[in-house]
């Protein structure tokens, strides 16, 4: 998620930070078209201005023009991110912003969140398989936008085991999923006990599934930086002897040598992989034979002029716990890095304004 480097403009800055947290989502990539939302309102016209004059609900709908139930709800998601505490007056919940401004609240928020991550990766590393070769795959790093959820243990439910509840925590699941899916957990389990990448279809296949659904749970754990899609270069062979096969019976050799792509590559293999498809006795095992003095990229290429694409699959980001909880927590220090670097901003310009206005 880009920062929006160099910005001045407090409802910018405000909105970037609610965003990181999570407590909204942007309609769009431009940080001047950011939508100001009930949340944001609450932010900028009560709690920033006065961090520790102790709001109950009614006051802050008087000033953000909200209902008293819809404020409890949006009061309730600032207080659950760790931006905001409140005390119990009477009947009243009074809330303050944790530690009187903007950058304290980050700070104290980031100490809570770095710790529970940790506690929630060690946990879920206990049931990744170890493995070594997990590495021979894991050197081309794809860079996904980061999220996942923060939260602590929650109480088990009825049914579930404790890898139900971890699931669930962290947001994997999704947002609306039924108690009695387990979708989310069974792919887990599926990658964590993988040495070897594992395709969509073949995961769709096996869980008996639909693709569409199975990437969208993926995409949940690349984004949570707990599994990496990865090139799967063992396929491009296969790939390549299907496209052959395939573009010869269309459209014959010329087209091969030419828009094909056999013309591009060296002419010995291109004329090894064109006696053998005219000779009908070309397979996998001989094109991955023939390919061998073919640097990958050159193989890439071809493939993709034959119509195809790099065949990709996905696999658990480190060789074992330890190691997925070093990247997961990389991604998180990174992340509260820039939530306090912008909250600082964030404070010196309302400081600014608020001396022009004094």
């Amino acid at each position: 998620m880009p920062m929006p480097t160099g910005s001045k403009n407090p409802d910018i800055l405000l909105s970037w930070i609610l965003d990181a947290i999570g407590l909204v989502k942007r309609k769009s990539e431009s940080w001047e078209d950011a939508e100001l939302g009930a949340l944001h309102r609450i932010m900028k016209d009560a709690l920033l201005l006065e961090p520790l004059k102790g709001w109950d609900t009614r006051d802050l709908g008087d000033v953000c023009g909200l209902s008293q139930t819809g404020m409890h709800h949006q009061m309730v998601k600032l207080r659950e991110s760790g931006l905001v505490s409140s005390e119990n007056y009477g009947r009243w919940h009074i809330y303050v912003l944790r530690g009187g401004s903007i950058t304290a609240a980050i700070n104290l928020l980031s100490i809570q969140a770095r710790g529970i991550m940790e506690l929630r990766i060690i946990e879920l590393g206990k049931y990744i398989h170890p493995s070594k070769e997990r590495m021979n795959f894991l050197n081309e790093r794809g860079e996904i936008n980061f999220r996942i959820k923060v939260s602590e243990p929650s109480p088990s439910k009825k049914g579930h085991d404790r890898l139900d509840s971890l699931i669930e925590d962290l947001g994997l699941n999704g947002g609306r999923t039924k108690n009695e899916d387990e979708l989310a957990k069974n792919i887990f389990i599926e990658l964590s006990s993988s040495v070897n990448p594992i395709t969509i279809l073949s995961i769709a296949e096996k869980l008996s599934e639909t693709r569409s659904r199975v990437k969208r749970t993926i995409d949940r754990f690349r984004s949570s930086g707990i599994v990496e899609r990865v090139p799967m270069f063992d396929r491009i062979a296969q790939d390549i002897f299907s496209g052959i096969m395939r573009q010869y019976n269309a459209r014959g050799e010329d087209w091969l040598r030419t828009r094909g792509g056999l013309g591009r590559i060296d002419d010995d293999i291109a004329n090894k992989l064109l006696n053998a498809t005219k000779s009908k006795n070309l397979s996998i095992k001989k094109v991955e034979d023939f390919l061998k003095p073919l640097p990958i990229e050159s193989q890439k290429i071809l493939l993709n002029t034959l119509g195809g694409r790099m065949p990709f699959g996905f696999i658990i980001s480190g060789q074992d716990g330890e190691e997925v909880k070093q990247i997961v927590m990389t991604k998180v220090e990174r992340i509260l890095r820039r939530l306090n670097t912008v909250a600082e901003r964030l404070d010196k310009v309302l400081s600014e304004d608020q001396t022009v206005n004094s």
